[in-house]
């Protein structure tokens, strides 16, 4: 764990795709100016092997990621900021967050590629452009001052 680094807390459902992406992307390109973590309202039992099969196509591993509930940093952990990358988890989530002020609570919606029907090559598609989706989206949010 980092010292001194503000904390950036990805919510989604099953903490199994979308945060777990995220997580890996802020973890890459912030270049440790900020910890990244990711936890899910009801995670799932293990990272989806398309979300970790998607990151290591462009060099990122988050093999070893575990899906985690949003109990494990809720009134324990100092969180900066929290992106919210569902609809679902942005219904749910706590509206109240220690120490966080509302500007800090971002929504980002991201399809589910969990959700994607077909064969591999097709489910991989989905999870390739909900990938580069959340790549985007960092890059942009680090560069534009805002963090």
């Amino acid at each position: 764990m980092l010292t001194n680094t503000r904390k950036v807390l990805f919510l989604c459902t099953g903490n199994s795709c979308r945060s777990q992406m995220a997580e890996g992307l802020l973890r890459h390109f912030s270049k440790e100016r900020l910890e990244a973590c990711s936890a899910g309202l009801t995670p799932k039992v293990q990272v989806h092997p398309l979300a970790i099969k998607v990151m290591e196509e462009i060099g990122i591993d988050i093999s070893n990621g575990k899906p985690k509930g949003v109990g494990t940093y809720l009134g324990k952990e100092a969180i900066s900021f929290i992106i919210t990358v569902c609809s679902k988890a942005e219904e749910s989530c706590p509206r109240i967050w220690p120490g966080l002020s509302e500007k800090n609570r971002l929504y980002w919606p991201f399809a589910d590629p969990a959700e994607a029907e077909g064969t591999e090559e097709e489910k991989m598609a989905v999870f390739r452009q909900v990938r580069d989706q959340l790549r985007d989206k960092i890059i942009d949010w680090l560069i534009s001052g805002e963090v």
